[in-house]
């Protein structure tokens, strides 16, 4: 299976992907820290994480497949919400609380 469609595979089967560097426990960047916290302040307790800093593939691929250069990157029911600076603005704003209740996601 090539890298596209591992990626679709992931953000498709799971209903809250983020792709980041290091892991929710261990985030080895200050914007994948920052995306793991607003998760977290907002109830959101199962997420399917990906550390890109583990497979050049997925990190390379990941920024093919949303066309979004930068990571963290978060998935809500296989639709691509954007990085760090997207969440955090959709957490001030209410947006993002909004739209995983919609989703069904707690």
């Amino acid at each position: 299976m090539d890298i596209q469609n591992v990626i679709r595979e992931q953000v498709t089967s799971n209903p809250v992907v983020l792709y980041m560097k290091g892991t929710p426990q261990f985030p080895m960047c200050g914007f994948s820290a920052t995306a793991v916290q607003i998760l977290k302040n907002l109830g959101v307790t199962s997420v399917f994480s990906v550390n890109v800093l583990e497979n050049e593939d997925i990190r390379s691929g990941i920024k093919e497949f949303a066309n979004w250069p930068t990571i963290p990157q978060l998935y809500i029911k296989g639709e691509f919400v954007g990085g760090c600076d997207i969440m955090r603005e959709m957490y001030e704003n209410g947006e993002l609380k909004t739209m995983l209740a919609e989703a069904g996601v707690k």
